[in-house]
Formats: C-alpha cells, sequence, structure tokens
C-alpha cells in the first residue's frame, strides 16, 4: 500500500521496514568546521561500512557555487575543488584529512591556448581531472558561455602555473581522463544563450594527451558531433528533441546536449548523459565518433514501490505532510551524474536521477499540472487517470513536462512527465536497467529527518521540494571497499549521501545515509541576527553536494578509503571516512603528553599530543582543558593501529592547565587520565638595554636584546617615559631577538631609555638605560 498522510514525526517502526537502526540520536560530537554536532543518518544493521565526516575545508562563501566538482592525486596527497564563484580551481593538502588546507589556486586564466587564442579573464572553470601522474585537466567555460571553451593543464604536484590549453566545445561542463590515462574526454554541453537567439552545437571531446605532464598541441583535439543524427528517422524514438530555434541548421546537434561522461575500464568507449534529452549517447574513443543513442524512458510512478510526494501543499489548511504514495505520472530519468563498473565481465552504467528543465529566453518546459489547459496550454486529455486530479492537495503543484506527453494530434496530454526519477539507477551499456532504487530516497530521508523532509539546501524548509524533484540526486561514485562495491550518491536538495552495496547490479541494498548538516540553521536567517556569512555557513554544515571523488585506500593518505565532496551552496569541501562496521568495543585507554618546557621555556604556546598505542580505535578525540573542551578531531580507525593526534594551543597565560581527553566511537567514550601544563614564561622574557654612545656625542644607537626566552611580537622604545620608535618582531622562541634604534640631534643632558616587549600575553620592560650626552 501506497504510505500517505506521514506527519513530520519519526517513525523507528518505518525504518525497521527498510531494515535499517536510525542514527539520527548520533553522539554530540563538537562541531570542527562544517562537520557538524549531531549528524543525520540510518544504517542496515549488518552495514559492513560506515561513512563519516572527518574534515571540511570552508570558502565561507554561500550559494554561489564556491565547491562543485572535485579530484583527488595520490602522488602529491592533493584534493583539487572547482570554485566557480571566482572561475578557479582551489588546491588543498590534505595529507591531514581532518584539517583540509588551501595551498592555491590552479591558474585558469591569461593562458596562451594552442589555437592561438588566450583564455581570458571571466572564464569559468566548471571541472576538473587529475591523470595518475598528476597531469591536471581543467574544462574551462568562455565568458560567452555559447562560444567555444578551452581545456587547460597544469601539474598537480606543481605550483598551479598552467602548462597550456587547447580549444574544445562550447560549454565545456565537465571532463574525465580516461582509465588508461591516454585521453581526456569532455562533456561541451552547448547550451543556449539566456535570450535563446544562439544554440550552439553540444558534442564531444576527444583529446589525445601526451605521455608526459604536458599540455597536449590542438590537433590533439577531435570533436565527436551528433550530425549523423540529423537525418529523417536517424534518432531513436524516445531521445527528447524540443523547442529550439527555428530555421536553424543542424537542429538536433544543438538540441543535443552532453551533460556527464562516464568511460569504463577497456578505455575504448565513453558513455556521455544527455541529461535534458533524457538519453545516453556512446562514444567511439579512437574514431572519435558517436555511434549511438539509446533512450532511457520513464519511471512509472503509478507502481507500488515507485512513488513520490507529489505536493508541498498536501496537507490541512495548504501545509505540508510526508505523503509518498503511487501517483499517474511518470518521472524522466534525466540523469546528471554517472559512473561506470564492470561485473564478471559485463560493464555497468549508474547514474543520478537528478532531472532539469529546459528554461530559455520565452521557452519554460516546466509547468504546474493544475495549469494545463489554461493560457494556451493543451489540457490533460479526459480519459487520463490524472484529469480529475487537480488539486493542490494532490497532483496540482507538481511540475510537469511541456514537451513529452502531448498526444500526436496536439489535443491534448495523454502522458504526464514530472523531472528526474528521485532514485539512482543501474543500466546495462544497451540500455537495459536493472535496478531502480525505487522510492527508497524519499523513504529514507522521511524516516531520519521527518521535521525537514524535502527540504531545500540554501534553507532549512519542510516539504519545499515535494513539487518539484524530491530530494534531487545530484552525482554519483563508484568505489570498492574489502572487495565489495558501493555506489555512493549526492542527494542536492536535502542533502547527504546514500551508499549501496552494487556488487550485485540487479540486488542493489543500501547500506547506509549519512548527511552533514544542521536542519536548525537556516543561513540567511542566522545572517539577519548579526552572524557573518562564514560562520553562518560553517554552523550549518554541507549544503548541496555536487561532485563526488572516491579516493581507494591505497592511495588514501590514511591507508584507508575515502569520499571527498564538494557543496556547492555551503561551499565546503569535505572529506568523509569510510571505516569498516561500527565498532562493538569502546577505545583502547589514551595518554596525554605536551612539548612544553622541551627548549627550556614554558610559555603560552604549546602542543599537546594523544596517542592511542594499541587497541580499539577511537572515530574522534576531544580535548578537555580545565573540564571544557577546546578541540576536536575526527579519526580513521585502523584497529588496533596506534592514534596519533597533536593539537598546537596558544595564548595561554600564566598558569596551571589540567588536560584530559575523550576518545570516541559508535560503542561509547573512553576518557584519558589527567595531564598538567604549567605556563609560568607566557609573557616575553625581558630584554636587557645597551648604547654606543662612547664620545657622549647626540647621535648614537639604543639597542634592545632578549638573549633567551619566550619571544615577544612587538617593541615600543621610551625616553624619558615618551614614546620615540616601535616595530613588529618576528617570534621563533627561545631564539634571541634584537633591536637597533638609532637618534640624533640630541642636546647635552641625561637621557633615560626604556624598552617593552610586547606579544599576546603579557608586556616585559627592560631596566633603564641612562645616557650622558656632553
Amino acid at each position: 500500500m501506497p504510505r500517505r498522510g506521514i506527519r513530520p514525526s519519526l517513525t523507528r517502526a518505518g525504518a525497521a521496514a527498510l531494515g535499517l537502526t536510525l542514527c539520527g540520536g548520533l553522539l554530540a560530537l563538537p562541531a570542527q568546521a562544517s562537520v557538524v554536532d549531531d549528524l543525520i543518518g540510518t544504517a542496515a544493521d549488518d552495514a559492513a561500512i560506515d561513512l563519516r565526516p572527518l574534515g571540511s575545508y570552508e570558502t565561507g562563501v554561500f550559494d554561489e557555487s564556491a565547491a562543485e566538482i572535485v579530484a583527488f592525486h595520490a602522488g602529491s596527497q592533493r584534493l583539487f575543488s572547482v570554485n566557480a564563484h571566482v572561475g578557479e580551481v582551489t588546491v588543498l593538502d590534505v595529507a591531514d584529512p581532518a584539517v583540509p588546507t588551501k595551498l592555491f589556486a590552479v591558474q585558469t586564466t591569461g593562458v596562451e591556448s594552442a589555437d592561438g587564442s588566450t583564455v581570458p579573464a571571466g572564464a569559468v572553470a566548471n571541472s576538473v581531472a587529475v591523470r595518475g601522474d598528476g597531469l591536471g585537466v581543467v574544462a574551462v567555460e568562455s565568458p560567452t558561455s555559447t562560444d567555444a571553451g578551452w581545456l587547460v593543464f597544469f601539474d598537480a604536484a606543481g605550483d598551479g602555473t598552467a602548462l597550456g590549453a587547447v580549444r574544445v566545445g562550447s560549454l565545456p561542463d565537465m571532463v574525465t581522463v580516461t582509465p588508461d590515462g591516454a585521453r581526456a574526454v569532455v562533456a561541451d554541453e552547448g547550451e543556449p544563450n539566456d535570450d535563446y537567439t544562439v544554440d550552439p552545437e553540444g558534442d564531444v571531446a576527444v583529446v589525445d594527451l601526451p605521455a608526459e605532464v604536458a599540455a597536449p598541441a590542438q590537433d590533439a583535439v577531435r570533436l565527436a558531433d551528433f550530425h549523423a543524427f540529423e537525418a529523417e528517422d536517424a534518432l531513436p524514438e524516445g531521445v527528447r528533441v524540443f523547442a529550439g530555434i527555428d530555421g536553424i541548421d543542424h537542429p538536433v546537434s544543438r538540441n543535443l546536449e552532453p551533460e556527464y561522461v562516464s568511460v569504463p575500464g577497456d578505455s575504448a568507449t565513453a558513455y556521455v548523459a544527455l541529461q535534458e534529452n533524457n538519453a545516453v549517447a556512446v562514444v567511439d574513443l579512437d574514431a572519435a565518433e558517436v555511434t549511438e543513442i539509446w533512450p532511457l524512458g520513464a519511471k512509472d510512478h503509478s507502481l507500488e514501490g515507485q512513488g513520490i510526494d507529489p505536493s508541498d501543499e498536501d496537507g490541512p489548511d495548504g501545509e505540508g505532510v510526508i505523503d509518498i504514495r503511487t501517483v499517474p505520472v511518470k518521472g524522466l530519468y534525466m540523469p546528471d551524474g554517472m559512473d561506470a563498473y564492470t561485473v564478471d565481465g559485463e560493464t555497468y552504467l549508474v547514474t543520478a536521477n537528478e532531472g532539469d528543465a529546459r528554461e530559455f529566453g520565452d521557452y519554460e518546459e516546466p509547468a504546474r499540472l493544475k495549469d494545463l489547459g489554461e493560457d494556451g496550454i493543451a489540457p490533460i486529455c479526459a480519459d487520463h487517470p490524472a484529469a480529475d486530479r487537480t488539486d493542490d492537495a494532490d497532483l496540482g503543484r507538481l511540475d510537469v513536462s511541456l514537451a513529452s506527453g502531448l498526444r500526436a494530434d496536439g489535443a491534448c496530454y495523454d502522458e504526464l512527465y514530472s523531472f528526474g526519477a528521485r532514485s539512482f539507477s543501474i543500466w546495462t551499456t544497451d540500455g537495459e536497467q536493472v535496478f531502480d532504487s525505487g522510492d527508497d530516497f524519499e523513504q529514507i530521508t522521511a524516516q531520519v529527518a521527518p521535521e525537514y523532509f524535502n527540504s531545500n539546501n540554501d534553507e532549512s524548509s519542510f516539504e519545499s521540494r515535494s513539487d518539484n524533484k524530491g530530494p534531487e540526486p545530484e552525482s554519483v561514485v563508484i568505489g570498492a571497499v574489502d572487495g565489495r562495491t558501493y555506489a555512493f550518491v549526492g542527494l542536492e536538495r536535502v542533502g547527504g549521501i546514500m551508499v549501496y552495496d552494487v556488487t550485485d547490479p540487479a540486488g542493489a541494498e543500501l547500506v547506509q545515509y549519512v548527511n552533514n548538516r544542521d536542519f536548525s540553521v537556516s543561513v540567511e536567517d542566522l545572517v539577519d541576527a548579526g552572524a557573518s556569512t562564514a560562520d553562518a555557513v560553517a554552523a550549518a554544515g554541507d549544503l548541496g553536494p555536487e561532485g563526488l571523488a572516491f579516493v581507494a585506500a591505497e592511495d588514501s593518505p590514511t591507508g584507508e578509503p575515502m569520499l571527498a565532496v564538494g557543496n556547492e551552496v555551503s561551499g565546503s569541501t569535505t572529506l568523509y571516512a569510510i571505516d569498516g562496521p561500527a565498532p562493538t568495543e569502546v577505545p583502547a585507554r589514551g595518554v596525554i603528553s605536551d612539548d612544553n618546557a622541551h627548549d627550556g621555556v614554558r610559555g603560552g604556546a604549546y602542543t599537546v599530543s594523544v596517542d592511542l598505542w594499541w587497541g580499539q580505535n577511537a572515530t574522534q578525540v576531544r580535548l578537555l582543558e580545565d573540564g571544557e573542551v577546546v578541540a576536536t578531531r575526527n579519526l580513521v580507525d585502523a584497529s588496533p593501529s596506534a592514534q596519533h593526534v597533536e593539537f598546537a594551543l596558544t595564548g595561554r597565560a600564566d598558569g596551571t592547565y589540567t588536560y584530559s581527553c575523550e576518545l570516541v566511537n559508535a560503542a561509547g567514550v573512553t576518557d584519558c587520565r589527567d595531564h598538567r601544563v604549567r605556563v609560568t614564561d607566557a609573557a616575553p622574557a625581558t630584554p636587557k638595554l645597551n648604547h654606543d654612545n662612547h664620545d657622549r656625542d647626540g647621535s648614537y644607537t639604543v639597542s634592545a636584546d632578549l638573549w633567551w626566552g619566550t619571544n615577544a611580537t612587538a617593541w615600543t622604545l621610551y625616553e624619558d617615559d615618551v614614546e620615540i620608535a616601535a616595530g613588529e618582531l618576528e617570534a621563533a622562541t627561545p631564539s634571541a631577538q634584537h633591536v637597533q634604534v638609532p637618534l640624533e640631534g640630541r642636546e647635552p643632558g641625561r637621557y633615560t631609555y626604556r624598552v617593552v616587549f610586547t606579544n599576546d600575553l603579557g608586556a616585559t620592560s627592560s631596566k633603564e638605560l641612562t645616557v650622558r650626552v656632553k
């Protein structure tokens, strides 16, 4: 039976029916960067892996596409994240994935291209890929998006300087490198301009790459176009070609819009998602030729287990309720992200069925179902089961396509098609679907976060996306862990990652859902209340997962597999650990140590370390100072190996500090024994004054020396208690510091000098120095 009338309250029975154990009540963990206090999620009882956020890099930019596509390079332990907001690729050091650190940005503009052009200012980075040896590739869109774009090349282990560029097709939206490293393959989307007066051709660029880390020549670029499908009946039935510019040449080629490319292990064939066309193109890479296009068809939401919640106003008084049910509507799969894997010699494609409507100029493809029959739009055919179900509380508010389902005579819509399938699917390379996740995504998110079911990504809301694509699966990546194959699917709107075991393509099973988002935070509300945008975004967690990258254990800095996620709305790039099954034992006991006084100085800056030498690992450590949590770090569980964490502490005034720690995993918490640190030298050591006025004339130099001890960061020189000079110092405790101040024009008499050395914890004055001038 379809699920009806579920109000937003947590239902454990429903989760149990899905074979899941709710974990929305995970241990409250202090936030670290964009890792939120309470993860939202659920896991299968027999889950063999556990996905958890380790650390996050924040741009502090909200809803400006500041983190999108991500790519990892094992050799340099760097992660590359596309920041479309500023049109660059951010380079992150992830050697410690709990603390990703920005190094610099890859140069993408001002680069001379092999065709004689120069990538201009205003060009936008859309996608990035990295070959195993470090040859990096960035797909760069022209400032005029309908013009040809570029591929810009760089050395992933270098300093971000571009190696060169080549010209490709219009709007290069996604780039990948073939598994054998021989080619880069680009989805040149070729979208129209905003006025729908220019519509370039879509194509797939096939670029032969040099064996070394270098940019190729322009003649290495070949464009696989769609001209062979212009002839009558050449395009398979079901491939959506619609709208367009009247009288233009190559109308089919201009209408087909490549969105995403996946290349299986043999590196011979590329499979290209044509999202708006609801189809997949097959490209022979040796010939650089599109050999086939097959339509994906539609998902029947009237079948049990394939339903949707079609309205955001399906409750009393126009309010929403969770109401996932079968409806007489079909969903166009329209995938965005896609990946491929092989089982027993057969290749399968995995698609994230997002959905995307075409809206350019005066053309608008979507309409609410209740508006069919209004304002010149054809009505629903009278014999269609949805004809009398146009109330807002039923199907009236659901967005449907005006480009599909119209009866041959144009009189009415005999089929209704919504956008996307709210699922992920697995297909053979002949276009046969072997698996679809059905209504899992809405059912699961309804169970674990019912108050925020079908929330949007730019604000915390309830049911705001039910009428339009629901959770909106955006991207998918495949990864192998301990002999099993998993699909990781990002949900763009409500957020979070769905994990399925796809080892058996026809029998894929849910493993886990985890959402690193704090729904109690709406960024704009916090900003309106006075918070900075950066602080508000960090508090909200990850919003709008866009790009995913799987990091295999043999490539990972931790020796365990990881997942990297670029989050478009929060501008954060987050790294997830992929651990084994959740532990049943609490962590072993850790030991605290410190390095204060190792240099002979008990200063206010030191490192406190926590070591777990052997045994059951922790997945997080909390450091407490005088009973208060002052720092946290997420950890990879590699039991029974040792774990070591360092916390750099600064700004401690003189006094005694008691440190303890809590080692945390899913089974519980283990406390560390207390450890005390005594600070006696927080302020700078005492400087000593000297002068060189041996002839007692009116010109001389006063010198200040701190010979050893806690360093200062600034100094001030006083003459007869009046400040006469000041400056900054570079601290390198406990090394010596030296200041010289030349003085001139002093009249005969006695002058008394005093210097004060300061740091953020105090000030220390020298003894007075008297200088006589005759």
